[in-house]
């Protein structure tokens, strides 16, 4: 037994049973110890942005972790903005990164670079293998924060010869990791919550991490019908389970005036898994921080904390019943289109009303599909998982690894079609694994929320310079031979009635499809 498998057999042995990978030289052992390992599915990105995203949407999902292979410092740099997602939704993840060999490290070979360095920012936890023997022990500690509540980035840094290094005969077992229970949060907090809630009006629930399933949300809504309180969201947030006879939550909206506008009553937050709510980006005269600043937050439970069990003790100081009501979604009173040109709109409004039951929603529609949330509050129950950490370029990758994790669910990506190039790789994994991915463009060919944001800066009449950094025209972007080409069969649409045609036609079939929908 050498090295590589040493840390694959710690691994498998933690229930880290899926792998995706671009590898390279240095990373041939361990390619060939996972060889030796039937039991972990292995999955092919062609971008390190692709591995990194998958293993979010894996992780988002299945609520474990993923392994990720990626190859020395450059490899990783490639994969960092979606590693910068995967933390900021404190997603669970093991990224095993090769590197040269130990006494190869001194010649500064071509490839050679800080990993550590590189990997220090986007990680939670960082260490380097120094030898075959070190392996199992290391990457048991991998396992263990990777898993901490709420879940963490772990990056172990794998030299070629640790990788190689052959254990002596009767090398002790697979190290296994207890799953530690997450802790709970304490009485003060809770009575500090009671309190403010007994206090007044402009009391509002900040909802985040696990809070967001139906669980929590069931109790939080319970909450809610008996105070009056109020329960938001962030903009972003990593997993939401909703949909009709789901607790409704509120989403503090991106524009800054927006957000300022629905939070201005807000006299208390009090935090659960959630953060107080920030501008995604400063701006001359508006504040960093959207809600009213009456009095600091109160913190009734940290993301890592038993959000559940918080949620439920919260409950029980305020004397609310374990069967009285809860909340349910009001439903939009909007009307499915049934003919004309396409819009973001009609896109929005019809996917919402087909939406099947238990679907996952992978949403990185960016400006068109802003209204997709308030309008599918009513739809079949399903996931959504958003873009967490601003990095565009995470829909493609995030459905691939929430289809693997969830072969028999309907993974649907809301799509914008310039953040969708970021990453445009993940089709073709799509295709080889056959997942039953359903991927809508919004083919505005325009990087929209930018002209957005050069009006916040008073710029109302961008010229021929700013345009062309704007826009995706001179040659537009052809997604249905882009998707061909990687294997996914594809429509372009530019009506309602082809719209509808389509996403009933993909709906309905299993395996990896896409409409470019012109709009």
């Amino acid at each position: 037994m050498n090295g590589a498998d040493s840390l694959c057999d710690t691994l498998l042995a933690n229930d880290v049973d899926v792998c995706f990978a671009n590898p390279g030289t240095s990373e041939m052992h361990f390619v060939a110890a996972l060889d030796r390992k039937p039991r972990m599915r292995c999955v092919l990105g062609l971008f390190e942005g692709v591995v990194t995203g998958a293993a979010d949407g894996y992780a988002r999902m299945a609520d474990k972790p993923a392994a990720t292979l990626l190859h020395l410092g450059p490899g990783l740099g490639n994969g960092l903005a979606n590693l910068h997602n995967a933390k900021k939704a404190r997603t669970p993840m093991i990224n095993v990164v090769g590197d040269h060999a130990t006494y190869h490290a001194q010649y500064d070979a071509p490839l050679s670079s800080d990993v550590e360095g590189v990997a220090a920012p986007m990680s939670h936890w960082v260490r380097r293998t120094h030898a075959a023997a070190d392996l199992a022990a290391d990457a048991a500690e991998a396992v263990r924060v990777a898993r901490q509540a709420p879940g963490n980035i772990a990056t172990l840094i794998l030299p070629a010869d640790a990788a190689w290094g052959e254990l002596p005969g009767g090398a002790p077992a697979a190290p296994v990791v207890p799953l530690a229970a997450p802790p709970q949060t304490t009485h003060d907090a809770v009575r500090a919550a009671a309190q403010a809630i007994r206090a007044g009006e402009g009391v509002a629930l900040m909802l985040g991490g696990m809070a967001l399933r139906e669980p929590a949300l069931k109790v939080a809504g319970r909450i809610a019908r008996a105070t009056g309180v109020r329960l938001l969201s962030a903009t972003s947030n990593g997993r939401t389970e909703r949909g009709i006879n789901r607790t409704p939550v509120t989403r503090v909206p991106y524009p800054v005036d927006q957000a300022v506008a629905m939070l201005k009553d807000v006299r208390q937050l009090i935090l659960v898994g959630g953060v107080e709510p920030v501008a995604f980006f400063a701006y001359p005269g508006k504040p960093s921080l959207v809600a009213p600043q009456d009095n600091a937050p109160i913190e009734l439970a940290a993301p890592e904390h038993d959000l559940l069990h918080a949620l439920q003790w919260l409950a029980d100081e305020l004397g609310i019943a374990t069967d009285a009501p809860g909340l349910t979604p009001v439903a939009s009173a909007v009307d499915m289109p049934r003919s004309g040109a396409l819009t973001g709109s009609a896109v929005n409004i019809i996917t919402a009303c087909l939406l099947p039951e238990n679907a996952i929603v992978c949403d990185e529609s960016i400006t068109q599909g802003r209204e997709f949330p308030l309008i599918s509050a009513t739809s079949a129950p399903h996931d959504w998982l958003q873009l967490t950490g601003g990095a565009i370029g995470i829909g493609l990758p995030l459905a691939t690894g929430a289809a693997v994790a969830c072969p028999d669910r309907k993974v649907i990506t809301l799509q914008a079609d310039g953040s969708g190039m970021y990453t445009v790789q993940a089709l073709w994994t799509q295709a080889r694994e056959q997942l039953d991915c359903l991927t809508i463009i919004f083919a505005n060919r325009s990087y929209a929320t930018l002209h957005g944001e050069m009006k916040n800066v008073g710029v109302e009449q961008p010229g021929r310079n700013a345009k062309r950094m704007l826009d995706l025209h001179e040659p537009c972007l052809d997604w249905v031979n882009l998707a061909n080409g990687m294997g996914v069969e594809a429509v372009r649409v530019d009506t309602v009635e082809g719209y509808t045609k389509a996403l009933q036609a993909g709906l309905a079939r299993k395996g990896p499809f896409l409409i470019e929908a012109l709009i």
